[in-house]
């Protein structure tokens, strides 16, 4: 092939949707005679916008190793026409999307499809469409379902991960649509500037049916519809690729980040895709990442030049990666990518990549690690201890939870505007709260490595009609250092999935906390810790232990918390430790 040395840009260019609505899209195309696969990505964040668009692949190399890049406005957004509505189009469209790609002159007819978090869905919806043109994807850190992962988790409200969004990336370009008079457009940007500069107050508000940043402005109406109660199966089914797996069936590379919001999610689409035996190639990376930041820093930690995007595992970048995928798929080119393990992961604290076959791995043994009412040399006077033997006969644990004062969000894996909202951070001063029960074990001999799901099983009660009980796991540097790994959350009445109201007031109830995952090998002289505490906020709503929640209440109650381990009542954390 000719060699490429420049880079052919056609702006707003059409495509019709089956309706009739008319999308958008910027062509990135080689300025030499021929015919290329194509590289489609969809987003509601402005085609113009490299930042959002292609922030983190480098669009002149795609296109210099012999590929048309598009990035294409979705419907109701920037130069695209139509109503946009959080991912109710993007199935339909994207099948469209690609059956057009595919048909353009310089088109090769092979379209693959690339982009993280929102356009990293728009490929899975897409994709369960079964567009016959569409012949690889790689979506990263993304989702499997709108609401269930963006707008809550399993009945809590994602309060400033949802607000964030709403006001942030998706009000301004609908402000501009709405209010044409340019004084009038000026105005309601200016405060929509104001409520955004005051964003972490506004977190606070209660009841957020009636939010007011978002009224205020007139816009994003779709903030407010999930407020109000589900929408219909068949909407929902729309938003969702949960129930779509087994239609899936083009080879896609998983990229996730161990500090992402939607880890959960994407290791869920990877073992959901690869479990299902009509699918194509499926394949994992995870790295020490958050969401969009593929740098080798991360809160308050550094993990190495080679644990970043731009020199992973000191052999490729991540463009390196996607051309090496879309090369074996839309060139039929001879890889090594396809004789390499289908997972490769991120093992901090030792900081090296490792190659794996499965997820969870097979040598994974499951150890408990009990909580114990007694101190230790390496916690505060007064908290307990962290250790494998099984308890006996010992003291409850008691604590006041007050919604007036939540436990602040402090790191993990977050995405809203405010500080130490993302990442590993020192959680000492967290500790220090007497609403937050700290377990730690004694330093470790030999390094231990945990990889792989963890939970928590938590015997208590509470004399509150609902509240939450959350768990963190923490790795305790000998310097004190604490720096958290991952974290989760249950909330009382919601705890086996059920929607119904439970009686949990006076209740000794098991609970179930899901961390979600993490990989990481606790040095020797490093202690492991658990935090149990009933408020992770504003990452969640704040249980108002009422029963009602913040969306439609203000009323707040006072909770006492108490946390068993003995015999009868164990409660541990499950660790995932490969030997």
């Amino acid at each position: 092939m000719e060699e490429i040395q420049q880079v052919l840009l056609e702006e707003n260019v059409p495509c019709t949707m089956r309706d009739g609505t008319i999308l958008y899209a910027d062509i990135y195309r080689p300025n030499i005679e021929g015919e290329f696969p194509v590289l489609l990505t969809r987003l509601p964040y402005n085609k113009d916008l490299p930042m959002y668009s292609h922030r983190y692949l480098d669009t002149n190399r795609l296109v210099q190793n012999g590929y048309i890049v598009i990035v294409q406005d979705v419907r109701g957004r920037f130069a695209s026409e139509g109503e946009f509505y959080p991912f109710f189009y993007e199935a339909e469209d994207g099948y469209d999307t690609v059956e057009w790609a595919a048909q353009l002159p310089y088109s090769s007819g092979k379209v693959g499809m690339f982009g993280l978090s929102y356009y990293g869905f728009t490929q899975l919806l897409a994709a369960a469409e079964r567009p016959p043109h569409l012949h690889a994807i790689v979506p990263a850190m993304t989702l499997s379902n709108w609401k269930n992962d963006s707008v809550e988790y399993q009945g809590k409200f994602l309060v400033a991960s949802s607000e964030t969004w709403a006001l942030e990336s998706i009000a301004p370009d609908q402000i501009k649509r709405k209010y044409k008079n340019p004084e009038e457009y000026a105005s309601m940007m200016k405060k929509m500037a104001k409520h955004y500069n005051n964003i972490e107050e506004w977190y606070l508000y209660k009841p957020i049916e009636k939010w007011p940043p978002l009224q205020d402005l007139g816009v994003a109406d779709f903030f407010y519809d999930f407020l109000k109660g589900p929408l219909s199966e068949w909407d929902m089914e729309r938003m969702s690729i949960i129930n779509k797996y087994e239609q899936v069936n083009v080879p896609a590379y998983h990229i996730a980040g161990w500090y992402d919001n939607f880890l959960q999610a994407t290791i869920r689409n990877y073992t959901q895709l690869n479990e299902n035996k009509d699918s194509a190639t499926q394949k994992l990376i995870i790295g020490p990442w958050g969401h969009g930041v593929f740098s080798s820093t991360l809160g308050g930690r550094s993990f190495g030049i080679h644990a970043s995007s731009d020199w992973i595992d000191y052999q490729e970048d991540l463009t390196g990666l996607h051309i090496r995928w879309f090369d074996t798929f839309l060139k039929e080119k001879k890889s090594l990518i396809m004789e390499e393990a289908p997972i490769k992961l991120f093992v901090m604290g030792i900081n090296k990549w490792r190659n794996e076959n499965e997820w969870p791995l097979a040598r994974t043994m499951y150890t408990p690690f009990y909580f114990h009412s007694e101190g230790s040399a390496n916690t505060r006077f007064g908290d307990g201890r962290l250790s494998m033997e099984k308890p006996e006969s010992e003291s409850n644990d008691t604590f006041v939870y007050d919604p007036a004062n939540p436990v602040p969000t402090n790191g993990g894996g977050t995405l809203f505007a405010g500080v130490n909202t993302m990442g590993p951070r020192d959680q000492r001063d967290i500790e220090t709260r007497e609403d937050v029960l700290v377990y730690t074990s004694e330093p470790l001999i030999h390094p231990l490595e945990v990889t792989g799901p963890i939970k928590v099983k938590l015997w208590a009660k509470t004399d509150a009609t609902d509240t939450d009980f959350t768990a963190k796991l923490i790795d305790v540097m000998p310097d004190g250092k604490a720096y958290n790994l991952t974290d989760g959350i249950v909330r009382a009445k919601y705890r086996d999935g059920n929607e119904q109201e439970r009686i949990v007031k006076d209740e000794i109830i098991e609970y179930e906390i899901d961390l979600w995952a993490t990989s990481n090998v606790f040095l020797s002289g490093h202690c492991i810790r658990v935090e149990i505490t009933s408020s992770n906020f504003p990452r969640y709503d704040m249980n108002l232990n009422t029963g009602k929640t913040m969306l439609h209440s203000e009323e707040i109650k006072i909770a006492r918390q108490t946390v068993f381990h003995h015999d009868e009542y164990p409660s541990h954390i499950l660790l995932p430790v490969i030997r």
